[in-house]
């Protein structure tokens, strides 16, 4: 049993969980999160812990914003979009119970502090991830590998900073996600 409750979108995502793992969910019930709904996740924080377990697409991010800017300290777990698409469709209820339980064994925890990362924006533009061609898909891989999930340059940016993505990590996923890379043009 997961000690966390998780926070999901809906029911499916809810049942597709509960096919992985042992665990209690909140779900938010789409993006127009109520009062009542964020009640209960701080509550469940308080008591319990919770870990944010959205969509990996727009909807799911701006849950997951609304949910982490208004209860801190939340775990988070991300799941790559091709791991949770069906048909077209994208969300964890796609997800085998596989990707869920990966998912959920690499979670991140925000900083309560915030602060400054030891990543720079330099740094992000030197290794390709903002005012690059291919940025997107090279922010998309590196997410992947640091377990922060893909966001946008300024939206990564922050996710190193808020979860403390050291020189070291970042460097390691670089040279992984280069080496891919090269391993891909062979």
């Amino acid at each position: 049993m997961i000690k966390e409750i998780i926070v999901v979108e809906g029911k499916s995502d809810t049942a597709a969980i509960r096919r992985a793992v042992e665990a209690d969910t909140i779900e938010t019930r789409g993006s127009a999160i109520g009062e009542d709904v964020l009640h209960r996740i701080e509550l469940a924080q308080q008591r319990r812990g919770v870990i944010i377990f959205t969509d990996p697409d727009h909807a799911g991010e701006r849950i997951r914003k609304i949910v982490a800017r208004r209860v801190p300290g939340c775990k988070h777990a991300f799941l790559p979009q091709e791991k949770a698409t069906h048909k077209g469709d994208i969300g964890i209820e796609n997800a085998s119970p596989d990707a869920i339980r990966e998912a959920l064994a690499d979670l991140r925890t925000e900083s309560l502090e915030g602060g400054e990362s030891d990543i720079t924006w330099e740094d992000l533009m030197a290794a390709g991830l903002i005012v690059h061609s291919d940025a997107s898909a090279r922010r998309l891989a590196m997410g992947k590998l640091l377990g922060i999930g893909y966001a946008n340059g300024k939206t990564f940016y922050k996710r190193c900073a808020s979860f403390r993505i050291t020189r070291e990590e970042f460097a390691e996923a670089l040279r992984e996600m280069e080496q891919n890379e090269e391993e891909g043009r062979q």
